[in-house]
């Protein structure tokens, strides 16, 4: 059972609250939050408490602005930074018209909607996601740089990991708001690190992913640091990605695990697979929103760039791991940190909720070295690639209708406008790399 009205009041005043951040994402994935006192508390939780739309990215007119918030109990937690007297807690929030119907243009509600899609088959989505991210320094000013903080590798432990201090207060954090963590490492790149925390049902992943990034933040703030989810701020070394472990479950039973079938996947695992593949260029402009994104999906730095699936490497776009049973899972491992997690939980769902409908049976899986393998033999073997760039992504979504339903008509128009936007603003940029070619020689 989860909590009511009368239990969040309680520990409000248990904690010495004095502060609610009604937090929501917009449709780029920003976490945006209304802050109120507690005495405005009950008004909120009748879901009383209006702001203006208008001034939210992607949401709607000036015209039509009235929003109402409407918070989950359940998503309850006081910020473990909170001073002793006068402490902050926050809420996650859906989006409301003003005729009490969910608004269209909600991330977190038209997860919902997809939620309630794979309900109707008998599904529900777990999701497990590992968000990488780097530490930089901080100028004098407090502006980041792109300086690392240490010279460490994969799992390094200090003193080559210098970030080590940040990331145990991180997760210490994290753990105060609810989270549970399963593992924290430094990742490959010198300044990268991953925290990962205990899968759960695709909502409050989503819940529990955009606090991750805003925590890391701030907690790597009050370490002198800034912590950045950009994909690929610093070339030619690994960028950050958001490997994110999918799974159905029915009647309380994964139903991607068979004993009796091949490598113990379940017809239904294998069909989630293909939908998968089958819209992965649909999808990949929203698990991959930004121009720095496709700068990450390229060969040789462990991020997929082609559409194929393996048991064992980890080069196609979907890896299955090897834990079986209650683990058996498939790996997504296209997605970065940027994304809207609402909405890329929603468009992975579908795609995979789409091959189960439909029975869809995947290509043989790929066990070699893609990223070894001639243009002949990607051909031969009908190995696609992933959109090249943010522009082709949002023309792969133009042409795929089950991922524009994913999104709703009114997220779907809005954030291909704000992608192309994007779009745009990049081409006419002069970037260093074109000075230091050109202007010399030419």
């Amino acid at each position: 059972m989860g909590m009511t009205k009368d239990d969040v009041m309680h520990a409000v005043k248990e904690a010495g609250v004095k502060f609610i951040r009604l937090q929501f994402t917009d449709l780029v994935g920003q976490l945006k939050n209304v802050a109120i006192t507690v005495e405005q508390l009950p008004k909120a939780l009748d879901g009383e408490l209006m702001f203006d739309g208008s001034s939210i990215e992607g949401f709607v007119r000036i015209e039509e602005s009235d929003m109402f918030l409407r918070p989950d109990l359940d998503t309850f937690a006081l910020f473990p930074w909170r001073p002793q007297e006068g402490g902050v807690a926050r809420l996650m929030c859906d989006v409301y018209n003003p005729d009490g119907t969910p608004f269209e243009g909600c991330p977190r509600c038209q997860l919902q909607k997809m939620i309630a899609l794979a309900a109707r088959e008998g599904y529900t989505l777990y999701c497990g996601p590992e968000a990488e991210f780097f530490l930089f320094h901080t100028d004098s000013d407090g502006a980041p740089t792109l300086h690392t903080h240490d010279q460490g590798g994969y799992f390094d432990l200090a003193p080559t990991d210098l970030g080590e201090n940040a990331r145990r207060d991180i997760c210490l954090g994290l753990e105060e708001m609810g989270l549970e963590i399963e593992a924290s490492h430094h990742e490959v790149a010198p300044g990268q690190h991953e925290i990962d925390f205990k899968y759960s049902d695709a909502l409050h992943c989503a819940d529990s992913l955009a606090t991750f990034k805003f925590v890391v933040r701030a907690i790597a703030q009050r370490h002198g640091l800034h912590a950045t989810f950009m994909p690929k701020p610093i070339a030619n070394i690994n960028g950050s990605g958001m490997h994110t472990h999918l799974s159905l479950f029915k009647d309380g039973e994964n139903a991607f695990y068979d004993p009796e079938g091949p490598d113990q996947l379940s017809q239904v695992c294998l069909s989630f697979i293909a939908g998968l593949l089958e819209h992965a260029k649909g999808y990949t402009v929203v698990t991959n929103p930004l121009v720095n994104s496709y700068k990450r999906l390229v060969p040789g730095y462990e991020a997929p760039a082609y559409i194929a699936w393996s048991h064992r490497n980890r080069s196609p776009l979907v890896r299955i791991p090897a834990r079986r049973g209650i683990g058996t899972r498939v790996e997504l491992r296209s997605p970065d940190p940027s994304c809207n997690p609402y909405l890329a939980f929603a468009v992975a769902l579908r795609a995979g909720l789409d091959g189960v409908m439909r029975k869809l049976t995947p290509p043989p899986p790929v066990d070699g070295n893609i990223y070894n393998m001639t243009d002949e033999e990607l051909k031969e073997r009908g190995i696609d690639q992933l959109p090249s760039n943010l522009y082709n992504a949002v023309m792969e979504l133009d042409k795929d209708p089950v991922i524009q339903e994913a999104l709703g008509p009114h997220i779907y128009t809005r954030f291909r406008e704000a992608r192309l936007k994007e779009w745009d603003e990049y081409k006419i940029q002069v970037h260093d790399w074109e000075v230091k070619r050109y202007l010399a020689r030419f």
